[in-house]
């Protein structure tokens, strides 16, 4: 289901101008969102992460790019994120890789040790948090 779907997006080589990017950078979001009731099922994510708090997290990514007003660049993050969806749907990742990368995130490993931490000198702290990635 989510493969027939993720057939409706194409990203052509090059657009026409920046408006039409965008629509499809919001074509891509809306497939990724259809999306995503297959992948929590296949990666059996429902007991980490909610559908919401993923989608969150795609829009987050999205949203990282906005400042690129270079319609060709827009398209080859398309062509890129298009590729990793269809990786992800395709089962071609494994759990743990989606966990880390969508899930705990750059920042979740840095909030996790926020509470660990507590009785840890200073000189520790510094050296974790700069090892984590």
């Amino acid at each position: 289901m989510a493969s027939a779907a993720l057939k409706m997006v194409k990203v052509p080589p090059n657009s026409a101008s920046l408006e039409e990017a965008r629509k499809r950078t919001i074509d891509f979001f809306k497939t990724a969102c259809r999306s995503l009731p297959t992948v929590m099922e296949i990666y059996n994510l429902d007991d980490l992460v909610t559908t919401s708090q993923i989608r969150s997290t795609i829009s987050a990514e999205i949203r990282k790019n906005a400042h690129i007003t270079n319609h060709k660049v827009i398209d080859l993050l398309l062509l890129k994120a298009t590729e990793e969806l269809s990786n992800i749907v395709s089962h071609y990742k494994q759990r743990h890789h989606l966990i880390g990368q969508y899930v705990v995130g750059r920042g979740g490993l840095i909030q996790e040790t926020e509470e660990k931490d507590k009785g840890i000198s200073d000189f520790l702290k510094q050296f974790y948090t700069t090892n984590y990635f």
